[in-house]
């Protein structure tokens, strides 16, 4: 069992939690993931490894509530455990010898931003990050970016917070204004990601992006999590818990991720709603 040792709300639907793992700790890296379970008969979910303290033993996690799993962890409390917590798992983020680079997240997947940018800025890059919001109600982790970039810009697709648009709109900028990147790394909705491809290209800067498909065991058994690579004309399938997750973004092909992200929609939904009946009877 995997003891919870700090729970903090984010915002109304995004909580971040330590986990006690120090074996996960001591190996963890920026762009690693972990599979966990919340009881013994739970289903698996992967999460991205948000942070760690290797000294503590802690792994940080961050989630937004959207299906049954995250429901049931969310209604954790700090002292409390949760059944099984395995990783790191996936290759960690390449960050040898760049020297100037613009890390992008979008919603959630700020928490996969973060400790790249942390990482980066560590090693002495020069660290832009552009982070991305729906609404001022969703912003997160602003206050972690400022101390992990040396220059930060966040938008919201309303405007009611910072610049208004998305991510695209202050990267485009930066591009056409002569800003130039050793690379870009991307993460968060695959249409985001994908924008986010299309705006670089003209650009020739390498691009980077995590790939987050539907995942069940993360050690490439399952073939859940495959996703196609095109390159001279070439497709090639590729597994993200194993390849990845993350991969180049010129080469993914995102209009069947996106597809293929849809498939289970309908039944994570029917399993959320199954458990909130479930809460609210339990109350």
């Amino acid at each position: 069992m995997y003891r919870i040792e700090n729970k903090r709300k984010l915002n109304e639907t995004v909580t971040e939690m330590d986990i006690f793992a120090p074996l996960v700790a001591a190996k963890a890296r920026a762009g690693q993931f972990v599979i966990l379970r919340v009881d013994g008969d739970g289903e698996r979910i992967p999460l991205t490894i948000a942070g760690w303290d290797r000294a503590k033993g802690l792994v940080k996690i961050v989630f937004q509530t959207v299906g049954s799993t995250t429901l049931r962890l969310s209604k954790k409390e700090a002292g409390e455990e949760i059944a099984d917590f395995v990783g790191p798992l996936g290759r960690e983020s390449e960050t040898a010898g760049l020297k100037k680079v613009c890390v992008v997240g979008g919603g959630v997947a700020a928490a996969i931003a973060l400790p790249l940018a942390r990482t980066l800025f560590d090693e002495g890059a020069d660290v832009t990050a552009i982070v991305g919001f729906r609404s001022k109600a969703q912003v997160i982790l602003e206050e972690e970016f400022s101390r992990s970039a040396a220059r930060l810009y966040l938008t919201t697709d309303d405007g009611s917070y910072a610049e208004k648009g998305n991510v695209t709109t202050p990267l485009k900028r930066l591009l056409d204004g002569g800003a130039r990147f050793d690379a870009v790394f991307a993460s968060g909705p695959l249409v985001m990601m994908k924008g986010v491809v299309e705006t670089v290209r003209p650009f020739g800067i390498p691009v980077t992006v995590s790939m987050n498909p539907i995942m069940i065991d993360g050690t490439g058994m399952c073939g859940g999590c495959r996703l196609t690579l095109i390159s001279d004309g070439k497709r090639q399938m590729k597994f993200a818990c194993v390849d990845g997750p993350d991969f180049d973004g010129y080469a993914v092909d995102f209009d069947e991720a996106i597809v293929r992200n849809k498939m289970y929609t309908n039944f994570e939904r029917a399993a959320y709603e199954r458990a909130c009946r479930l809460f609210q009877v339990n109350k």
